[in-house]
This record gives C-alpha cells, sequence and structure tokens, in this order.
C-alpha cells in the first residue's frame, strides 16, 4: 500500500516566516500598527472592523497581549430575573453576549416564569479556590520526612500568604501521595475576585519557602499537579467547591408552566427523569440541561474568564411534579469561577454590564454568583419545557436561523 505522506525537509525555525510576527505585551498605536502591517502583507487581507478600535489602549494592559482589536459580541438582555439570596434581593436585568439565535429568548422566558412564580431563592453555600502542586521525592521515606516538617510549619504559612497578598486568606490544606509523589491542595479565600492569578502566586511563595527551609528536598516539583480541577469538570467538585458553591430553587404554580412555559409539570417531570437516564448512561459528570449556554454568554458579558466555563458548568439540574400540580426545580453549580474585581471586569462594556446588575467593584462576587445561579435555573426551565413540550426544533426555526436581507 503507498503512503499518501510524502517526506518534507525538516522545517527552518531561522526562516522569515518563523520569527517574523513581531510580539509586545505593550499595547499601543505603534504596536498595532506593527501587528496590522505584517498581517496585511501575510495575508493579502483588510481587518478593517476588527481593527477600527476607539477604547482607552491603556485600558488593556494585562488584558491581552499582540493587540490588533475589539471583536464585536451581539449583546442582548433578559430580566427582570428576581432573586432571593443572601447577597442577591431584587429584580435584575443580565446581559448575556452571544452568537447563538434562541438563546435570549429562552431565558428570557425562563426569567418571566420565574418572576411570576414569586422569584428564585438563590443561596451561594461556601467559597474557595485551590492551587495543588505536586513533589517528586527520590522514595516515600524521603516524602514522608517532608511530610512531618510540613505539618509542623503549617501555621507559619498564613504569613505568608499575608505577605504575599492583600486579600488572599489560606483556609485549607490537603494532602496526597501516589507512590513517591506528594500533593498538596492548598484551598483560599479570594474576597471579590476569581482569585486564580492570586492563589498561583500565593502558593508558589509557600513553595519556594518550603523548599528552602525543609531539610528533605524533592528531586522536582511544579506549581499545578492538574488535580485543582482548574479548568475542567471533575466528580470531586461535588464533595467540594471551587470558586463558588450556589444552590437555587423555585417552585412554578401549573397554571405559569401552562402559560408561560407552554407545556405541563408532569410532562416536565417525565422528561428530566428521562433525560438524567441518558446523562448517566453518556458518563457525563453531573445531570443538567445547558449551564454552558447562559453561563459563557453572562461570563463574556461581564468579564469574567470564560474558560472557567469548563468547570462551572458542572452541575446538578432536578425537577419533581408536586401533588398540587406545581413543579419544583432546582440547581446547583458548586464550582463557579466569578468575581467583581479584577481580570477583566474594568473594561468598558463588562464594568457597564456589571453595574447593569448592580454587581461591579467590591462586595458584589456572592450577589454576581447568585444571580448566575438563577440565571442558570431559568435557562434549565426554559430548555426543558421546550424539550417536553416538542418546541425545541421550532424555537430554533424562529429565532436561530439567518434572515434574508
Amino acid at each position: 500500500m503507498k503512503t499518501l505522506l510524502k517526506k518534507t525537509e525538516a522545517y527552518d525555525v531561522h526562516t522569515e516566516d518563523a520569527c517574523a510576527l513581531p510580539f509586545s505585551s505593550e499595547i499601543s498605536q505603534t504596536e498595532i500598527a506593527k501587528l496590522c502591517d505584517y498581517l496585511t502583507k501575510k495575508t493579502n487581507k483588510q481587518f478593517p472592523i476588527l481593527t477600527d478600535s476607539n477604547i482607552n489602549l491603556s485600558l488593556l494592559n494585562g488584558n491581552i497581549e499582540n493587540f490588533i482589536g475589539i471583536s464585536q459580541i451581539p449583546t442582548g438582555v433578559i430580566g427582570p430575573l428576581k432573586v432571593h439570596g443572601t447577597a442577591a434581593n431584587g429584580a435584575y436585568y443580565v446581559p448575556l453576549a452571544t452568537s447563538e439565535g434562541a438563546l435570549v429568548a429562552s431565558y428570557h422566558r425562563g426569567a418571566r416564569a420565574c418572576l411570576l412564580a414569586g422569584g428564585i431563592t438563590s443561596i451561594c453555600l461556601k467559597e474557595g479556590i485551590q492551587r495543588s502542586p505536586v513533589f517528586k521525592f527520590e522514595n516515600l521515606n524521603d516524602l514522608s520526612l517532608f511530610i512531618s516538617w510540613f505539618l509542623a510549619k503549617k501555621e507559619s504559612l498564613h504569613d505568608i500568604v499575608k505577605n504575599t497578598s492583600r486579600f488572599a486568606k489560606l483556609t485549607d490544606t490537603k494532602i496526597q501521595i501516589e507512590g513517591n509523589h506528594l500533593t498538596i491542595s492548598f484551598e483560599y479565600f479570594t474576597a471579590d475576585a476569581s482569585g486564580q492569578n492570586m492563589v498561583t502566586i500565593c502558593t508558589d511563595a509557600i513553595c519556594r519557602f518550603m523548599i528552602d527551609q525543609c531539610p528533605v528536598k524533592p528531586s522536582h516539583w511544579f506549581i499545578e499537579g492538574n488535580s485543582s480541577g482548574d479548568k475542567k469538570a471533575t466528580a470531586y467538585s461535588f464533595n467540594n467547591v471551587r470558586g463558588k458553591k450556589v444552590t437555587a430553587e423555585i417552585e412554578l404554580s401549573a397554571k405559569i408552566v401552562s402559560e408561560v412555559l407552554k407545556t405541563s409539570s408532569a410532562l416536565m417531570d417525565r422528561y428530566w427523569r428521562t433525560s438524567t437516564m441518558g446523562v448517566i448512561q453518556s458518563g457525563a459528570i453531573g445531570a443538567q440541561g445547558h449551564y454552558a449556554n447562559g453561563l459563557t454568554a453572562l461570563f463574556i458579558a461581564t468579564g469574567q474568564d470564560v474558560a472557567c466555563v469548563a468547570e462551572a458548568a458542572t452541575g446538578i439540574t432536578r425537577m419533581e411534579l408536586n401533588s398540587n400540580g406545581s413543579l419544583y426545580a432546582c440547581v446547583t453549580l458548586p464550582n463557579l469561577i466569578v468575581g467583581t474585581v479584577g481580570g477583566g471586569t474594568n473594561l468598558p462594556t463588562q464594568r457597564e454590564c456589571l453595574d447593569m446588575m448592580d454587581c461591579y467593584g467590591e462586595g458584589n462576587s456572592i450577589k454576581y454568583a447568585e444571580i448566575a445561579a438563577a440565571l442558570v435555573l431559568a435557562g434549565e426551565l426554559s430548555i426543558a419545557a421546550a424539550l417536553s413540550a416538542g418546541q425545541f426544533t421550532q424555537a430554533h426555526q424562529k429565532f436561530g436561523r439567518k434572515k434574508s436581507l
């Protein structure tokens, strides 16, 4: 059988194409022009809309490298989404940035049903975020000696964190041993920041102190051993927390289910039990309909780390038919990595979207998390209604297809 692949010469990393793309973390008109000129020459194309930005460039420092322009994402709004929580108490208008037709319409319908039912109860149960460095030793004896020293020094680690960050607090440590590998999970409280950079810097300071002071040195170590759950769905989530753990519930009367969601409580109960069996058979972590839809749109609009949807979308939805014909529904999200300060929250449109929800700045991260969980519940109700009553396809045909110009 003849091979379809032809042997090619090794690529010369010193060629012009390998190193000509200018790189800079500096954001200035000069650097933008340099990159755009390069792209025009290499692609023989212009990018007039992408590169036409009137934003104050100084606002972007720390958010982007090799900046060339702004990607515009359509942003809609739903609401009012009425929430009763420990921090979120009121009716909120929630911005959603997406290019997926029917998404905003679906969440808006769910929010309307919940408003007519008196609102969603949404409670932040727990906070914490982890970084889990791993240390490799020559043998278990050395590892054991290291652990003994570490346990004796645990209390002094709080001072290292305090001297490293104004906001982070070390709240817990957990140890896991696998052969001559030691993983230590450090858990922190990070106030109103999502905190991933914060805990990385604090953990690095702790690790360097340990390596410097411990009489038994590991052969090598890494700041993250890939067990903290960062940017991935893990079953560990349900016994712990990453970011904020929030649960939300509502009871919808049979009349609201019928008149607003256009289905019945019995059908929604039946659909959800059936679909949960599908989730189990597929091997998914958690059991939910489409958390990622609402969370991604909300995260983009409000300047969150969007990749955290990979873990934030892990959760459990439950729907039950009550004896009076009403529907009980709840969601639990153990991994809401969100913040109202730092990261992308200071960017102009992102700040405006946070302000729209009265969530910008210090003291608002729990409120944001409780609104996010309420949003997810509204979305779960709407999609379950559509699927249970056979409306799902028609809704996407109506809202999700491009209209002829």
